[in-house]
């Protein structure tokens, strides 16, 4: 279907986009373009040109002249993507949604508010919070994505092991599609069941089905308090098993990290650690609720934990005492680089039961290849990051670093895994699909694709074939 789009754009075309898009609001100088061409996979190509809307009328234009032109459209937020789903890999135009920045609304007594997609996630958390209320979602980037690349992605976070990831506080979605039709789907009701659930389809459909302006977001009551445990172990079947326990007590944390050894090893070349040289894996907990109950929380947690004989516990009551400890696991990513200059970062999911043996197979790839291979991630649901570290310049090494990528897939998949479980397929999973779908579902969602897209003008280059 690609193969029909146009390969540049006319001098037509650009009078059409300069006309609807005044005052700077688009962009066709090579070296301003560039940025816009690239997101957090170190993937890039360069777009035909920027167009910046701030209004959603100037969508319904630019979408009813881009399927009668067959230009490709590829929207955008802040480029915070990992998978490069945002990489303007047939060219076209690339759409950014920052302009469309609003919130409309936060309701306290239906709990949910209206926004547009170009609203940074951390800004609108701190507007919820001030009114009492509470947004889970906690992707990594929350500080600078924003909420319309969070639902493109289905976006997760620490936090989705107690409160689930993105898709679950999406409530409605407004997006225009090819041809300049706008579609309407849920709504602020927080049940509906009343046709097929267009809302869900559009979550993590990675701008290949329309472009979101609008979307109604579920919110919470905002917990009194939280706090936190970190914990040093031996072993990482040690770390598993306390983790293991902690379910096993009826707890629930709010998030539950953990780190292996070469992660651990990573964060104490950059930053003095807590943990002594003999700890070879770290658990990071969080639990939140009734400030009156988070102490018995915190006893119920170390307890927990005992059985597994950790090396070390540290305990933070509070934001204050509990930032210390987060900020460690943030540095796990940074960090990474210590153990090689380039990297292979995966966000693979296995069943909860297999997390040990799928880290202790990933390790075991990685020293068969010659490589470095360093696991983290959201131990609670088994959300696992496997970072491959190696140096690019070395072909030998950049073989072997490909090489240990598709094992730790293939070994995902026969453990009853999946490829992504948040960063999406985009382009730097797309060869792999295959391997988990089968034919029948890769039909069945190019069919999908086709209903809202007959053109294919949407985000080409990505799916599901």
């Amino acid at each position: 279907m690609t193969n029909s789009l146009v390969s540049s754009l006319t001098p037509a075309h650009l009078r059409f986009l300069e006309g609807l898009f005044p005052g700077g609001d688009l962009v066709t100088d090579p070296a301003a373009m560039a940025v816009y061409g690239a997101d957090s996979s170190r993937r890039a190509a360069m777009p035909f040109a920027v167009a910046r809307p701030r209004e959603e009328g100037q969508v319904v234009e630019l979408l009813k002249w881009a399927e009668a032109e067959a230009v490709p459209i590829v929207p955008r937020a802040r480029g915070t993507g990992m998978s490069g789903g945002a990489v303007p890999v047939c060219g076209g135009v690339v759409v950014s949604c920052l302009h469309l920045n609003r919130v409309l609304d936060i309701d306290a007594d239906d709990f949910c508010a209206e926004v547009e997609p170009g609203v940074v996630t951390a800004e609108f958390q701190a507007l919820t919070q001030k009114r009492g209320l509470f947004y889970p979602p906690d992707p990594a980037s929350l500080k600078i994505s924003t909420l319309g690349g969070n639902v493109a992605t289905c976006a997760g976070g620490m936090r989705a092991v107690k409160y689930g990831v993105t898709r679950d506080y999406v409530l409605g979605v407004r997006a225009v599609l090819p041809g300049g039709r706008i579609m309407d789907a849920g709504g602020r009701s927080h049940k509906n069941v009343v046709g097929l659930d267009l809302t869900r389809l559009f979550v993590g459909s990675c701008g290949t089905l329309g472009l979101i302006t609008k979307m109604t977001l579920k919110l919470l009551p905002l917990p009194e308090g939280s706090a936190t445990v970190l914990a040093g172990f031996a072993s990482l079947p040690a770390a598993l098993e306390g983790a293991r326990g902690v379910f096993r007590a009826g707890v629930l944390p709010t998030a539950m990290e953990f780190m292996d050894s070469k992660a651990c090893w990573a964060i104490g070349q950059i930053r003095d650690v807590p943990w002594g040289a003999q700890t070879q894996a770290v658990l990071v907990l969080k639990v939140d609720g009734g400030k009156a109950a988070l102490a018995a929380e915190m006893a119920r947690l170390e307890a927990a934990l005992a059985p597994a004989a950790p090396l070390c516990l540290f305990k933070g009551l509070g934001p204050k005492e509990e930032e210390p400890l987060w900020e460690l696991r943030r540095l796990v990513s940074p960090a990474g680089f210590r153990l090689g200059p380039d990297k292979l970062g995966e966000d693979v999911a296995v069943p909860r039961g297999k997390t040990a043996q799928a880290v202790e197979g990933f390790q075991a790839i990685g020293a068969e290849q010659g490589v470095q291979v360093a696991c983290y991630g959201h131990l609670g649901d088994g959300n696992i990051h496997v970072n491959i570290f190696y140096d690019a310049a070395d072909e030998g090494q950049r073989q072997r670093a490909q090489a240990s990528k598709e094992a730790v897939f293939r070994l995902t998949l026969s453990l009853g895994g999946t490829l992504s479980g948040e960063h999406g397929t985009g382009i730097t999973k797309g060869p792999y699909v295959q391997w988990q779908l089968g034919e029948e579902e890769r039909r069945l969602m190019a069919g999908i694709k086709q209903v809202f897209d007959p053109s294919g003008i949407l985000n080409p280059g990505k799916g599901w074939s």
